[in-house]
């Protein structure tokens, strides 16, 4: 007979059934954690199920791994001017690293969006990572005639980024809520460009400093491999657990809604503009240097690249700057309308198009001009990285936030920057063919085929007008649904 006061559970009662993986209790990725984004804790557990301080120490080293994600991305752009004469390669063909590269990235995102939905993250994660280091580390040992080599292997290196990129903001999306979710996301997000800018920086210091751009791949992996996945193996202990329910969701609930349609259309757009800036940006600056009379062509390795360290300076302070502006907006106007995010983020692509037109046509004349309009056009498309990951977090529901996030990056990264450095680059040499062997008509030709990025970015900024319209009526729509699987999923919690 029980003790006084006690209640057993009845006999015939159903208990919850967890995944193999899963130890007591629920802990981070379960379907009840993953609604706490969203719900308030009371509808879910009285319990938090990660420490706020474990909770921070992720999103920490999320972050510095964004950082080093991006700063190997970038380094191939920061000394794009040596690899174009080690290989003796045209534009269009050089912009084949970064096509490719984007290519296997977004081909693999969807898979990796539905692995994270369902399985455990860190693991999957640090398999990426570890891909990922691999392939970086081999494509600096490439010779004079393997440029088909360095291809494949860029290509290889796109399946470790598609592992960590679509996976690690939906955990901050999940640990976080409200504006200390915003807040986070914001931190995330702000190292694009300050690993952006870093790449190029660093990239071009050690290229410079060794004698050979290969070296400024090989220190980058180093890096990563000493600071990266140690911190994610134990940090990152999170156990994916899906119920049942899960099922019911993917019948009954479509993420597609408008407001996450034309926002990914938006986030592409944004995609092909930074894609085919990054990119070029670097080269066009050098061969206007040359074209003013201000330095020498590049004849022999090491090449002059002050401006791959000017550029990848402004792309740190500009992207900080942006970020936490937009952010900072995002906070003040959502009080007062329900659709102010991508109000910000269609400015600030607006307000870019002119900036990017003026920079583009003065640069034949005035380089510090040139700078100052590249460092305006930059922080008004630094207004959008936070804001357009918050949008996405909050239209989609908890538990699909990661299969989201694969599509969306699949379908920017496919429309967007997998194609823009090499649609620009296309575009140059077809123009340099009329008068080739011209340092000057180079510089002309990749003046005009820039000029691409100004009309896309006119169209990205239409795109999130369009987006404004339904996000309203979207995100209620997201929360009343939220809500009615909060109550379910407390009562599977609890073997009701």
């Amino acid at each position: 007979m029980e003790p006084n006061g006690s209640v057993s559970p009845p006999k015939d009662r159903p208990r919850p059934r967890w995944s193999r993986c899963s130890s007591s209790g629920l802990r981070y990725g379960s379907f009840v954690n993953s609604l706490s984004s969203l719900a308030t804790a009371e509808e879910v557990v009285q319990k938090s199920a990660i420490s706020p301080r474990r909770s921070y120490i992720a999103v920490a080293v999320l972050c510095y791994v964004n950082l080093i994600n991006y700063m190997e991305r970038y380094t191939i752009a920061g000394v794009l001017i040596n690899i174009q004469k080690f290989f003796d390669i045209s534009d269009s063909v050089a912009a084949l690293l970064q096509t490719v590269f984007i290519c296997s990235f977004l081909l693999l995102a969807p898979l990796f969006g539905y692995l994270g939905d369902r399985y455990n993250r860190k693991y999957i994660m640090i398999a990426g990572l570890s891909i990922w280091l691999v392939t970086a580390a081999s494509s600096s040992f490439v010779s004079k005639w393997q440029f088909w080599l360095l291809m494949l292997l860029r290509g290889m290196v796109g399946v470790g980024e598609a592992s960590y990129s679509t996976i690690a903001p939906t955990i901050i999306g999940d640990l976080f809520s409200g504006t200390q979710r915003s807040a986070m996301i914001c931190l995330f997000y702000i190292f694009i460009p300050v690993g952006s800018g870093l790449g190029y920086i660093t990239g071009a210091g050690i290229a410079n400093a060794t004698g050979d751009w290969r070296w400024a791949l090989r220190v980058r992996t180093l890096k990563l491999s000493v600071n990266a996945n140690w911190p994610l193996h134990c940090f990152l202990k999170f156990t994916e657990i899906r119920l049942l329910i899960d099922l019911l969701i993917t019948c009954c609930y479509s993420y597609l809604s408008k407001s996450y349609v034309w926002s990914t259309l938006g986030v592409t757009a944004t995609a092909f503009l930074v894609g085919a800036l990054g990119f070029w940006t670097p080269a066009f600056l050098s061969r206007a240097q040359v074209f003013q009379g201000l330095q020498q062509p590049c004849d022999k390795e090491p090449c002059n690249h002050i401006d791959s360290y000017i550029f990848g300076a402004v792309t740190v302070v500009t992207g900080i700057l942006g970020g936490c502006l937009g952010t900072a907006l995002s906070r003040w106007f959502s009080k007062k309308r329900s659709n102010a995010d991508p109000l910000i983020c269609a400015v600030g692509l607006l307000g870019s198009a002119p900036c990017l037109f003026i920079a583009i046509f003065v640069a034949s004349a005035s380089i510090p001009t040139t700078y100052v309009f590249i460092f305006l056009g930059e922080v008004l498309i630094s207004l959008n990285w936070a804001v357009m990951a918050d949008i996405l977090l909050y239209v989609v529901i908890p538990t699909r936030r990661a299969t989201a996030e694969a599509l969306q990056i699949s379908v920017c990264h496919l429309l967007g920057d997998a194609g823009s450095p090499y649609l620009v680059g296309l575009i140059s040499d077809a123009i340099s063919k009329q008068q080739p062997d011209t340092h000057g008509w180079n510089f002309q030709s990749l003046k005009y085929s820039l000029l691409v990025c100004v009309f896309v970015g006119v169209l990205g900024g239409l795109f999130f007008f369009l987006c404004a319209l339904f996000i309203a009526d979207d995100r209620k729509a997201t929360q009343r649904l939220v809500e009615g699987m909060c109550r379910s999923a407390v009562l599977l919690r609890f073997g009701f």
